[in-house]
């Protein structure tokens, strides 16, 4: 066995507990509930992320992925599945997929909106048969005073990814190397 095959042997050995525990199986109520829980994400949001309408007011579309669940033991994955809303109405639905290796231990669930800020770049995402978090995302984070640092300089980066509603044992959440999939539920 080559080290390639070994190692993609390892790394979906590694996932499949994960993707298994995700909903979507026969009998699920696919759209509706992924519209649920991306509507559940935005009031979160709203409510709890201070400067976030910002963002939604002014953004050309959002890709809004209300569960991604990390876990990892050396090697990681994460899953997750959203919708991409154009003027507040879904127009597609996603699945949000990464997977790491390096020293790492234990779970966490969150949520994640890419805010696309521009026409080219919802068009480029859009249009892209898997488009993946590159060096050329924004990160929002909130700062010290619960505001989210968001100014006018910010407004004009053509992506902009804020991360929420964090929970479980693993420090942090990043999106580099997330892969975006339209997907049919």
């Amino acid at each position: 066995m080559s080290n390639l095959t070994r190692r993609h042997f390892v790394i979906t050995g590694a996932a499949l507990p994960l993707v298994a525990a995700c909903d979507g199986g026969i009998n699920s109520r696919g759209p509706e509930q992924i519209d649920a829980r991306v509507d559940a994400a935005i009031n979160f949001m709203d409510r709890e992320v201070p400067g976030s309408q910002a963002l939604v007011r002014d953004a050309r579309g959002m890709l809004v992925m209300p569960l991604i669940t990390e876990a990892g033991f050396g090697f990681g994955a994460s899953y997750g599945r959203g919708a991409l809303r154009i003027n507040g109405a879904t127009v597609d639905y996603y699945s949000a997929v990464s997977g790491t290796f390096g020293l790492q231990i234990g779970a966490q669930q969150f949520a994640h909106t890419l805010f696309f800020m521009t026409d080219a770049a919802l068009q480029n995402f859009r249009a892209s048969p898997g488009w993946a978090v590159g060096g050329d995302v924004r990160y929002a984070v909130v700062d010290q005073g619960g505001n989210l640092g968001v100014d006018t300089t910010t407004l004009t980066d053509p992506v902009i990814a804020l991360i929420y509603g964090q929970a479980g044992l693993i420090i942090g959440a990043t999106l580099e190397g997330t892969r975006y999939t339209r997907i049919i539920p």
